[in-house]
């Protein structure tokens, strides 16, 4: 889709596209992630991962939806979301890796968040 618009993007389109594509993956699995956690036996167990679970979600998806938009971008605003999402992502990566090794689940989320930290990272930098 980045190709499609008919101006060049705000920002190299590799990195644009990666990190796009690892919000909105990151998000699915921090949705998915909160819910198998709600679906375990000693929830109440789990409740921070739960929150940082949404949390991320919620962060990633409007990441998502604001790099999608390339038309006159706020780049100050967009760099402000992309450290937000790299912080969500981190913070929400910490909490899942302290029960992977009881949950998949959490497992799978730490790394899907750490792939999305990264891609959003490597945006900045590349926008610097």
């Amino acid at each position: 889709m980045v190709d499609t618009y008919p101006g060049d993007p705000f920002a190299p389109a590799e990195e644009l596209v990666a990190c796009i594509e690892a919000c909105l993956a990151c998000a699915q699995t921090c949705t998915a992630c909160a819910d198998a956690c709600l679906g375990e036996e000693h929830v109440a167990d789990l409740r921070a991962c739960i929150r940082t679970d949404a949390d991320c979600a919620d962060v990633c998806t409007a990441t998502a939806a604001v790099l999608s938009r390339q038309t006159d971008p706020d780049l100050k605003l967009v760099a402000a979301l992309l450290e937000a999402c790299a912080v969500a992502c981190g913070q929400c990566a910490d909490e899942c890796e302290q029960h992977a090794g009881m949950h998949e689940h959490c497992r799978v989320c730490a790394e899907a968040c750490r792939r999305c930290e990264a891609a959003c990272r490597a945006l900045l930098a590349s926008m610097a």
